[in-house]
């Protein structure tokens, strides 16, 4: 088997992985450059942009824009295998986005062509087994790929964590569903961000909790795709006896995780309880605030999920009483010496806001633990703006490959 990272072994987004064997081809991910990026040359890469895609295809690990956002460009014959759920999250984004972004609907016309398969069950591709496998990450519906041929077992990761929700299961996925591999394609987006996952989804919730208790308005700020978080923040309103305010497109990405048949959507976490979130009404181009309105906002107090653009910032401007703000997303986004600054959700959260927040990615303590359980002749960092650091961090315990982009590593080169 031949391991090829076209892009991502010295950056975070972008990522694109090729696994051949006997001419077939498997891709993993093929998705936009982060924002701010130096961005690099457009891909022509035999059996994914070119040539004879009859032995090829692409898997996509989820629905993050760095991992998908490029499909739209690739060859329509060329297939595509998602996760169904995360497939449909995808849709209903670029739904939403195609009012303002017209490629949306070439990303809508290759999704609505896309493949989806079982998880936990094993379907090939010539000679190669792949085995998808549920992981937790901050998009829901992600997977790991299990990628089999010739005697050779690698792990492709894709973004993964063990501090949220679903991380639990972990171990027991990796004891009956992986169990030891040869080679492990890893993501080390957090190499050099020690502290970036300090907290669990759990302890998160709590503190955003005890602070919903504190009457008034509480603003959070997030991702309407961070599944975890939004539902999180839904059950800590409920339990905080406070009103819950989305808008509909929250509210649809919401409904779509609720009424799918996944595993995942059958916990309590991602259902409805006593009410549910409530969905602030348009008046033209912009939310509907009657005297009414900001009369029971005033007695109740409420929690509103918001997001960065005019139509909230002038809702959070009628919005009554004391406010509290919450950025519950990564700081690169209001810091200007970056290019992922976005100049209005720095404007809308202001100077007086509280940091609740933690990464979708692993961190290195776990990362660890996960190594030691797979027990891999060898690891090939990705998708980290540091490979050397990874090399330096893990390279005492494990024979770690330090690939660049375009580079080919042939599984004959190590003696397993």
């Amino acid at each position: 088997m031949k391991i090829t990272i076209h892009r991502g072994t010295d950056q975070i987004g972008g990522c694109v992985t090729e696994y051949e064997y006997k001419g077939f081809r498997l891709f993993v991910d093929y998705g936009e450059q982060l924002p701010g990026a130096k961005k690099s040359p457009p891909l022509e890469i035999e059996g994914l942009t070119k040539g004879n895609l009859s032995k090829s295809a692409l898997l996509i690990t989820h629905y993050h824009g760095d991992h998908i956002g490029c499909i739209k460009d690739l060859p329509k014959e060329l297939p595509i295998y998602m996760g169904k759920l995360g497939k449909d999250i995808q849709l209903a984004l670029s739904e939403h986005l195609s009012y303002v972004d017209e490629e949306q609907n070439l990303i809508i016309e290759r999704l609505n062509a896309t493949k989806s398969f079982i998880p936990r069950h094993p379907f090939a591709l010539g000679d190669f087994s792949i085995t998808p496998i549920t992981i937790d990450h901050s998009a829901f519906d992600a997977y790991s790929f299990v990628i089999e041929a010739n005697g050779i077992k690698v792990l492709h990761t894709g973004d993964f964590r063990m501090h949220g929700f679903r991380s639990k299961k972990m171990k027991e996925m990796i004891e009956k569903f992986i169990g030891r591999v040869d080679y492990v394609v890893c993501e080390g987006t957090n190499v050099v961000r020690p502290n970036s996952a300090s907290l669990s989804e759990r302890e998160l919730q709590c503190q955003f909790e005890e602070s919903f208790k504190q009457k008034g308005g509480h603003i959070v700020f997030l991702s309407s795709t961070n599944i975890d978080r939004l539902f999180s923040l839904y059950h800590a309103a409920l339990k905080a006896e406070m009103p819950f305010f989305v808008d509909a497109y929250q509210k649809k990405i919401m409904d779509v995780v609720a009424d799918s048949d996944s595993l995942w959507s059958k916990a309590r976490l991602y259902n409805y309880g006593k009410y549910h979130p409530i969905v602030l009404q348009r008046e033209g181009n912009d939310f509907r605030v009657n005297e009414k309105f900001k009369t029971a906002l005033a007695k109740n107090g409420y929690v509103l999920i918001a997001r960065a653009n005019e139509r909230f910032y002038k809702l959070i401007e009628k919005f009554p009483c004391e406010k509290t703000k919450y950025l519950s997303m990564w700081k690169g986004y209001i810091d200007e010496t970056r290019g992922t600054y976005n100049e209005m959700l720095a404007k809308s959260l202001g100077k007086d806001y509280k940091y609740l927040h933690t990464s979708g990615h692993c961190d290195m303590n776990d990362m660890r633990a996960f190594f030691t359980m797979l027990q891999p002749k060898a690891i090939i960092p990705i998708h980290t703006d540091n490979p050397n650091r990874f090399a330096e961090m893990f390279g005492n315990e494990w024979h770690v490959i330090r690939l660049h982009d375009g580079e080919t590593f042939s599984t004959n080169a190590i003696d397993i």
